[in-house]
């Protein structure tokens, strides 16, 4: 009997999973396994948790609706926590597993663990976080556009969304050893309260994310909207909010593209729905990035390799981590984040731009800030989009927002400002301190 493993990565999810089909066709049993990196719960060179308690929550959930979907299936989910590249050889000696498929990493850390178990185990790996598979692209990786607008003419003209793979009807699996699902408390971690004024009660797994799915286009129709309130602040429909379940693969890219076709099809095709697709591409635009330059994503002077003089100022950061810099927009946008682990587009293009504008402070400090805090954290998003605030990316323009004239046009009544810095709230910093 051959009998593999089927390792989950940032790919929670069994509809449109390539790895999962692969392994079905290939082999008589799975084993399927994740393993929590014991490296994402450390801090950072900066002192941040890695992994925050809004994002762990969120993956923990995550994890529960997808073992709970695999035992719908007659399978299940083994889950360990340590170092993948130590954990994978082990379960597959327990299970007699002779290889392991998995989705396909873009970043270094990721890259480098792949690398590592291909010296003990065949590892096959499959594109599962993409909307078109990079073999498909137009040009070579190496001579990816280094401006996004090149890139989407290119694809849009050339290259078609596959449409997503279905989910197994029947998951074959051995008896399993589990492993109890961990808590945050048993993680060292506390739980983070919640804030009534948070966007959307985000919950993880795939259920969730349907939910959401057909809630932001079939039952609201906020879809047909989009263009025009996308750069919202208030409240759950101004955005679509997939990001999260986007980012640890609970939903895939290609199943809400398909969605959104399907949705211009069956009601109205328009600047909104089109304009969605275009910031998946954005999306797709910086995993390639990630793939095409390697580590220098996290480079001081980035994709184009700027001398850099970055300052180092411990109390200007920790006044625009907590919200208390004085530029009123500014703060309420990073309180908002902080006391929910989300924050709009548009507020994070501008809090960017002032950390590195105008404090002139180091954008991978801010960059790891992000990464701790963010529900939605994705690697290559996260890290092009603040090459691209420091001027050091996919742009070659410097892009400094004026904060207080982006504060007239996005909150001209002022209803953000006051719901995150009037009235009764905790504060920040003792927030920071107790919490974090």
């Amino acid at each position: 009997m051959k009998r593999t493993i089927l390792w989950f990565r940032n790919d929670l999810r069994l509809h449109d999973h390539p790895a999962l089909h692969a392994a079905l066709k290939a082999c008589d049993e799975i084993v399927p396994a994740f393993i929590l990196d014991e490296r994402y719960l450390q801090r950072d060179r900066w002192g941040f948790r890695r992994t925050g308690p809004y994002r762990l929550q969120f993956l923990l959930e995550s994890l529960e609706d997808l073992r709970n979907h695999l035992k719908e299936l007659g399978g299940n989910l083994v889950l360990r926590i340590g170092l993948p590249e130590r954990e994978i050889p082990a379960v597959a000696a327990e299970y007699d597993c002779t290889a392991v498929y998995a989705s396909q990493e873009y970043t270094h850390e990721e890259k480098k663990v792949e690398e590592a178990l291909k010296k003990v185990l065949p590892l096959h790996l499959f594109h599962a976080s993409t909307l078109y598979p990079p073999e498909q692209l137009p040009f070579n990786m190496d001579q990816l556009p280094e401006v996004f607008t090149a890139f989407r003419k290119q694809v849009e003209r050339y290259v078609r969304v596959p449409f997503p793979l279905e989910t197994p009807v029947k998951i074959p699996v051995p008896s399993l050893e589990e492993g109890a699902l961990p808590s945050l408390s048993g993680l060292g971690y506390a739980v983070p309260p919640t804030d009534a004024r948070a966007v959307l009660r985000f919950r993880g797994g795939a259920g969730a994310a349907y939910e959401r799915l057909d809630d932001y286009l079939w039952n609201s129709h906020s879809l047909s909207r989009y263009k025009e309130t996308r750069n919202g602040l208030v409240g759950a429909d101004y955005s679509s909010k997939f990001s999260p379940w986007l980012a640890n693969g609970s939903i895939s890219v290609r199943a809400i593209y398909h969605e959104v076709e399907a949705y211009e099809a069956e009601v109205e095709a328009n600047d909104s729905t089109y304009w969605l697709k275009f910031e998946l591409l954005w999306r797709e635009y910086f995993k390639f990035v990630a793939m095409k330059h390697g580590r220098r994503i996290f480079f001081p002077g980035g994709i184009q390799g700027k001398s850099t003089s970055w300052k180092d100022n411990p109390g200007l950061f920790r006044q625009w981590a907590a919200g208390k810099t004085g530029d009123r927009f500014v703060d309420a946008n990073m309180r908002e984040l902080l006391f929910t682990g989300f924050m709009s587009n548009r507020g994070r293009q501008n809090v960017a731009s002032y950390l590195v504008h105008q404090l002139k402070q180091d954008w991978r400090k801010g960059a790891a800030w992000f990464e701790s805090l963010l529900l939605d954290y994705d690697v290559a998003s996260n890290y092009g989009n603040w090459m691209y605030a420091a001027g050091i990316g996919n742009d070659p323009r410097d892009r400094v927002f004026n904060t207080a004239k982006q504060a007239s046009m996005y909150d001209g009544d002022g209803v953000f400002r006051a719901l995150w810095l009037e009235g009764a709230g905790r504060d920040p910093e003792a927030f920071w301190e107790s919490f974090l």
